[in-house]
């Protein structure tokens, strides 16, 4: 092939041959220097030069935007390559690849908490509570919002000042500083964001996340963290048996008779609130007089699969079975609500808040009604084990967790005991024996 010595001005006079698709022009003072000219009138600098006895040839770019002298340097940097061994094409694979982690490092190091937050919910969900989603996602609220209770706009959640922090700079010195801020104004608040945060922290750092490796590896388990995070404290909301009769007539007076039959249910059954919530028409017998509910203690330590169907079943008392009988049956979910998205009750809590008031009675939480069937349930002196079982507490001695496996029958008769004795302190007169055939229970 004959070789001419480039200018530009012969450069831009190269024309492809004609009844050819492309032809080629070598330059004679720089080695495997050559433009190639399509039919189409495209034109590139080349490089070609042989390897191990195999031909490379180089695309270096288009002769509109290299200059003739930076193609003829780029043309002696791969020859200088391909005389030490070197592929070009791999040195530039090899150079972009370099180039892409760089990248991908430095968009790594620029993830925040509000980056990874709706990443972990959506991979953690399906092992929560409805409950617990709801937490996870009100953690992360914003200010501005309506509020669900009032006619106000809600403040930003606690986690809500970490969202644009890189994962990088969340440090145990950064989350002691969040903790102190929060503390000193919603101290419950705090310790609860606090523990979804360590949740989260911990999925990054599992092997297979995409985030592993970001967060500082104490930034949670610092003992200066630890100590910062506000104690709890032990509840001791509870209703005595001299406020059942207050409690009960306020209750009684809701005008949604869905929450107010969810609230006595809870008392009378001690059950968790979600378990109930979740409760549907399916899991009523009222041939048998049984709930099966969902347990929270069953599901402990199982997979994914087997903890959806992780239920317990427990007596369903004869006052509980007329509330829930004169339920209306809007949907699949014994206390329904027409107005939520997912059929369900969603929040007793401003029920219960308002009939406390009403009755002139102290604090009391949803999770305080359970804590007052154990606590009520003492007065009948119905064994220990009988009440931890039906409220679905897990067992605390050997015996119990080994050896007891109470039938239905005998829940039964200490459950229908404990229900009858609740409602004579709270004055309610209600005579199981005259109910309907299909409510009764032999005590």
């Amino acid at each position: 092939m004959s070789k001419k010595n480039f200018t530009a001005p012969r450069v831009l006079a190269f024309e492809c041959e004609e009844g050819k698709a492309q032809s080629f022009f070598w330059d004679a003072d720089t080695d495997g220097l050559g433009v190639r000219v399509t039919a189409s009138g495209a034109k590139s600098y080349i490089h070609q030069a042989k390897l191990d006895g195999k031909s490379i040839r180089t695309t270096i770019g288009d002769t509109r935007a290299w200059a003739l002298d930076d193609a003829k340097k780029k043309a002696r940097e791969l020859q200088i390559d391909i005389d030490n061994g070197k592929d070009p094409r791999l040195v530039k694979e090899s150079r972009i690849k370099a180039k892409l982690e760089q990248q991908a490092s430095r968009e790594r190091a620029e993830v925040t908490l509000g980056d990874v937050w709706p990443v972990y919910i959506a991979a953690r969900k399906h092992r929560w509570s409805d409950l617990s989603l709801r937490d996870h996602l009100r953690a992360v609220q914003l200010a501005g919002e309506p509020h669900r209770r009032t006619k106000g706009e809600t403040v930003a959640a606690p986690l809500v000042s970490l969202l644009d922090c890189r994962l990088i700079d969340l440090s145990a010195d950064r989350i002691k500083t969040w903790l102190d801020a929060e503390t000193a104004t919603r101290p419950s608040s705090a310790a609860r964001c606090f523990r979804l945060l360590r949740g989260c922290l911990n999925w990054c750092g599992e092997d297979g996340s995409p985030y592993i490796g970001l967060a500082p590896v104490d930034a949670h388990s610092a003992k200066r963290v630890r100590e910062a995070v506000p104690s709890n404290g032990t509840k001791s909301d509870c209703l005595q048996k001299e406020m059942l009769p207050a409690w009960f007539a306020a209750v009684k007076m809701q005008s949604n008779v869905v929450v107010s039959a969810y609230l006595q249910t809870l008392l009378l059954t001690g059950a968790r609130t979600g378990e109930l919530i979740n409760l549907k028409w399916d899991d009523v017998d009222f041939q048998w007089l049984t709930l099966t509910i969902g347990d929270k203690v069953a599901k402990h330590g199982k997979s994914a699969t087997e903890k959806l169907d992780a239920t317990r079943t427990i007596p369903l008392t004869p006052y509980v079975a007329s509330l829930l009988i004169g339920l209306p049956r809007r949907n699949e979910f014994v206390f329904s609500s027409p107005k939520s998205a997912t059929g369900k009750m969603t929040d007793p809590n401003t029920a219960l808040t308002c009939a406390v008031q009403t009755a002139g009675l102290p604090h009391l939480t949803v999770h305080g009604l359970r804590r007052s069937f154990g606590t009520l349930a003492e007065w009948t002196e119905a064994p220990v084990g009988v009440v931890a079982q039906i409220e679905g507490r897990k067992p605390t001695a050997i015996a119990e967790k080994h050896y007891r496996r109470r039938p239905i029958d005998l829940l039964r008769m200490w459950h229908v005991k404990i229900e009858a004795w609740i409602l004579e302190q709270a004055g309610i007169n209600f005579q199981a024996n005259a109910a309907p055939a299909v409510l009764r229970v032999v005590a």
